[in-house]
């Protein structure tokens, strides 16, 4: 799966989770940058990533994201390990 591919997946995720159909993620989008993003759907962010995308982080490796970008490259390289 491509970067771009990870991003519009996490887009579409995204605009459901936080109900805002013009979100565009960027790599330094954060949880300030969205309104809705709070800490329960910080949990419904991560849970539907890890299900949609199929792989299963670490609760040390999900303190450790700061933005979108994080996210994207934490998902790649949990796709390559497989």
């Amino acid at each position: 799966m491509t970067e771009q591919e990870i991003y519009e997946k996490l887009t579409e995720i995204a605009r459901d989770i936080f109900d805002e159909d013009d979100l565009v993620l960027t790599p330094e989008t954060t949880a300030d940058d969205v309104e809705e993003w709070d800490s329960m759907n910080h949990i419904n962010l991560v849970v539907t990533v890890e299900s949609v995308f199929g792989v299963k982080f670490k609760g040390a490796e999900i303190e450790e994201l700061k933005n979108i970008g994080d996210l994207v490259e934490a998902i790649k390289h949990h796709l390559e390990g497989r």
